[in-house]
């Protein structure tokens, strides 16, 4: 009884002690979420009003346009590689070449290039300017001499290193880092390279859009017909996506605090990459660590610099479809925030480092990693208080209220931005879809991700050995039929 007693008391105080704090941080975490999304579509504002004189095509064909190497790490992906690597040769760009790395694959990946592009090998020696590990086996161009393509094969060492040897291959002043299984829009590169041509002498990084292609029709390596996923687990991060890689990426963009740039789809002076010393491969979370080291030196040597994240270039990407492939990829993905965010530890709340210490990685540390901590422990604790009596109904009908129908009301929110800045979907089904989505997104999908990424940051923190696994893809819709 005495025990019983002590535990009743014991969580009174917790309770007590929580009530108030736990619904000011959803309070506060939506409303940063809305916050940014506002700014997001502020920037959408100014974006399509000056998209007119834009001058695209001035820079497609100005002698000025820096030229671009499209890195393309490779590994077993003989499904879809050929036409992957087509899709980038035929970019709208003045000059770029490809450079496929293939990561010691033990497919037909190598050989199904050889075969379509007629490559020769060559004796090229690639240079060391970023260190790696990994032994370059061969290098091989088309017999042709024209098709600006070089395809490398080495020893498998991860996609860190295989990014790395493509950069030290890459005779480009600007790199861009773009995943084998992505497809890019025909003028994604030439967009995304503009913060260049604007502002030459500042602008480092720019980052382009990621979207979820799973239920989109592809031709010959486009993007022709958008459309909703089939799977309620797809169509939730097309949401997701959406929020986070578009209009959040977009607010931080804004705001001059982007410190996170997709891996999927970047593009880099070549230079700053290589003496920031590439990718880190020991690792998980590898691009968001090489935009922190960039910004890190640029901060210490007091450089005027810019990273810029550009909303209309899209990168699609096959989000995964099963909940036993997300839980890997969101494990990964918050293991690897903890690792960064750890890592450069040093800079949060450093006002040396601008906003990027005192505003951006603050939030990060508050609202992004310890957000599913903190949201596992509300819906153990409430339910738990209202059957000994500990909380109230209304206190329960609050939380509910600000922890999810805010978060409904900013998805939404997000979602009509988009929709009526870019107009995506043309029809009425797929806006219906989405719509539902934003509601489906809270009730089991959220919690069963916040599960995840809580398993994520417990292995960081027990330092087990990260396994990548592998993403099982259904493949796009490609009108064969």
């Amino acid at each position: 009884m005495v025990a019983v007693i002590g535990l009743r008391d014991t969580l009174s105080a917790i309770f007590d002690a929580l009530r108030l704090p736990v619904l000011a941080y959803f309070v506060a975490i939506n409303t940063g979420y809305l916050i940014i999304i506002c700014l997001a579509g502020l920037e959408f504002r100014r974006h399509l009003r000056r998209q007119a004189f834009a001058g695209s095509e001035q820079a497609l064909s100005s002698p000025l346009t820096p030229g671009a190497s499209i890195i393309v790490p490779a590994y077993n992906e003989q499904a879809g590689i050929t036409v992957a690597v087509k899709a980038m040769l035929a970019l709208r760009y003045p000059t770029h070449e490809v450079v496929v790395v293939d990561d010691g694959s033990t497919d037909e990946t190598y050989r199904r290039l050889c075969d379509e592009f007629d490559l020769v090998e060559i004796p090229r020696v690639i240079p060391q300017e970023i260190p790696v590990r990994a032994t370059v086996i061969s290098v091989a161009v088309p017999r042709d001499g024209r098709t600006p393509l070089v395809v490398i094969r080495k020893t498998n060492s991860g996609r860190s290193e295989a990014i790395n040897v493509g950069i030290n291959a890459a005779r480009m002043p600007l790199v861009a880092m773009v995943d084998a299984d992505s497809i890019l829009d025909p003028d994604a590169l030439l967009v995304v390279s503009k913060p260049f041509l604007d502002d030459p002498l500042r602008t480092i990084a720019t980052g382009g859009v990621i979207r979820a292609a799973n239920g989109c029709r592809v031709v010959a390596g486009r993007v022709t017909d958008v459309r909703m996923p089939r799977g309620w687990t797809a169509r939730i991060q097309v949401i997701e996506y959406l929020r986070a890689f578009l209009l959040g990426r977009t607010g931080w963009s804004r705001l001059r605090s982007l410190i996170l740039i997709s891996g999927a789809f970047g593009l880099f002076r070549r230079d700053v990459v290589v003496a920031a010393g590439g990718l880190d491969p020991d690792c998980i979370g590898e691009d968001f660590e090489l935009v922190m080291r960039i910004h890190r030196a640029m901060r210490r040597r007091r450089r005027a610099y810019r990273v810029v994240f550009v909303a209309e270039p899209v990168s699609w990407t096959e989000v995964p479809s099963t909940l036993a492939v997300l839980a890997r990829q969101r494990r990964r993905w918050h293991r690897g925030l903890w690792e960064v965010l750890w890592k450069y530890r040093g800079m949060t709340g450093n006002p040396r480092y601008g906003r990027i210490g005192l505003f951006a990685l603050p939030y990060y540390w508050l609202f992004e990693l310890l957000a599913p901590v903190l949201e596992l422990a509300g819906l153990v604790l409430i339910p738990l208080g209202l059957i000994s009596g500990l909380v109230n109904v209304r206190y329960a009908i609050s939380f509910v209220l600000v922890a999810y129908v805010y978060a409904i009301l900013v998805a939404l929110v997000a979602l009509c931005i988009e929709e009526f800045s870019f107009h995506r979907y043309h029809r009425w089904r797929d806006l219906g879809v989405a719509l539902l989505a934003c509601v489906a997104e809270n009730f089991g999908y959220r919690q069963l991700t916040a599960w995840w990424r809580v398993q994520g940051l417990a292995a960081a923190l027990a330092r087990r050995k990260q396994v990548w696994g592998t993403m099982t893809r259904e493949g796009f819709d490609t009108g064969d039929a």
